[in-house]
């Protein structure tokens, strides 16, 4: 029997049991749109946090301080004050960084925002004046912190975009003041809306100049009597020379901490917080798959009861086609192209729904971040695939069945 013949018979089955077969194929469109939506979604948000990295720029390095040992219990890195604007200032040498660009420091602590009787609890930053060249910062209104407000140590702030819209909802925060735990400050400009990234969500910031940070808000020290730092950002001249740059920002540092053992600071660059990320999120998108894919499992479970119960009533058919010379071979594949054809149709017709579904959710407000999806055709694939092997597998039991049946008997049943 040739395999037309098998499509034929096929759809004549479906079509003759009209509302059985469509209740059995819903499982697999229920599966293959869940499939699509939270597999398209997992790409969405992947997709979302390495543009949100890469707009920072690709040329990126991040040195942060080590870990401190306490009671032999080694801590969090991050722990130790290990790392000063000192050592900030060397790294911007063009003898021994030629491939350093240039660098900015911050000092951050947590902190409470106080303007027009409304207040917020914030980051507060102290950067210096190459912070927006190092990390494309822009100004959305008023001006960035100066070189001349970093050696003077000013009372000058300027709010991210959250910050300034909750203390100064229905003016201009330019120009107006601020209290910064307990001291007055003066808004001398706002930053444009970047979102969220792996430094954290950008717009619920305050930034103040580096030196005033260290000397009116926090006057933490190494233990060698530097002023801590919490980061030091580094911009590359070049992607290409990003692993010369964290060959050079070691060995300057070693040489300045005297280090003869393991560092006490780490380096990253953006390509290693990209990969990171996208490992993450990787494992989250395969988690989300395979969540939908159980509706796959029972729609192919679906699929098997139908079946069985249509072996049972097309008994005397399988009786009457054995006798007149069908095969085994020629029962099981028909049976088997019968699953797998409302598989494949209930597959195609939970694409389509989950690829709609996806358009739809796509940019949809999540706690104050847009939702993206991505419907990419690795998973439009995966998920047809997979679909028409779950009605193939789910198939193979019931054909067997409907195959083994001896024509003598199977003319008998009533």
């Amino acid at each position: 029997m040739n395999l037309l013949l098998n499509f034929s018979l096929a759809f004549d089955g479906i079509k003759a049991n009209k509302l059985r077969s469509a209740l059995t194929m819903l499982g697999i469109i229920i599966g293959v749109s869940a499939v699509i939506v939270l597999m398209s979604i997992g790409a969405g948000t992947q997709q979302s946090v390495t543009q949100r990295i890469t707009s920072l720029g690709s040329n990126l390095i991040f040195i942060r301080p080590g870990a401190t040992q306490e009671g032999g219990v080694r801590q969090a890195q991050g722990s130790a004050a290990s790392l000063t604007l000192e050592d900030a200032r060397a790294l911007f040498d063009p003898v021994a960084a030629p491939a350093i660009a240039e660098v900015a420091a911050e000092r951050s602590l947590g902190g409470q925002v106080v303007a027009s009787g409304r207040n917020a609890s914030t980051r507060i930053l102290g950067v210096p004046e190459t912070y927006t060249d190092v990390l494309s910062y822009v100004i959305a209104d008023g001006d960035f912190i100066s070189k001349s407000n970093v050696d003077s140590r000013a009372l000058v702030a300027v709010l991210g975009s959250n910050v300034a819209n909750t203390l100064y909802p229905d003016s201009s925060a330019v120009g107006q003041p601020v209290t910064i735990n307990r001291q007055r400050f003066r808004i001398i400009g706002v930053l444009e809306s970047k979102g969220g990234s792996s430094l954290g969500f950008q717009d619920d910031v305050v930034m103040v100049p580096i030196t005033t940070a260290m000397t009116r808000l926090s006057q933490q020290r190494t233990t060698q009597g530097g002023q801590s730092v919490n980061l030091i950002n580094v911009k590359v001249v070049d992607e290409k020379s990003v692993d010369d740059a964290k060959i050079q920002i070691a060995e300057i540092l070693r040489q300045r901490h005297r280090i003869t053992g393991d560092d006490d600071f780490t380096i990253t660059s953006q390509e290693d917080t990209i990969a990171t990320l996208n490992q993450i999120t990787g494992v989250f998108t395969a988690f989300l798959g395979s969540i939908a894919g159980i509706s796959l499992l029972v729609g192919g479970i679906g699929i098997m009861n139908i079946m069985l119960v249509s072996v049972t009533e097309r008994t005397r058919e399988i009786g009457i086609r054995k006798a007149i010379g069908a095969k085994r071979k020629d029962i099981l594949a028909q049976f088997l192209v019968e699953a797998t054809v409302m598989s494949v149709v209930g597959g195609g017709m939970g694409l389509t729904i989950g690829v709609v579904i996806s358009r739809l959710v796509s940019g949809f407000n999540l706690n104050g971040q847009p939702l993206q999806t991505v419907v990419s055709p690795d998973i439009v694939v995966l998920a047809v695939s997979v679909s028409a092997a779950i009605g193939l597998f789910f198939g193979i039991y019931p054909a067997t069945r409907a195959a083994s049946l001896h024509p003598i008997e199977a003319l008998r049943y009533e």
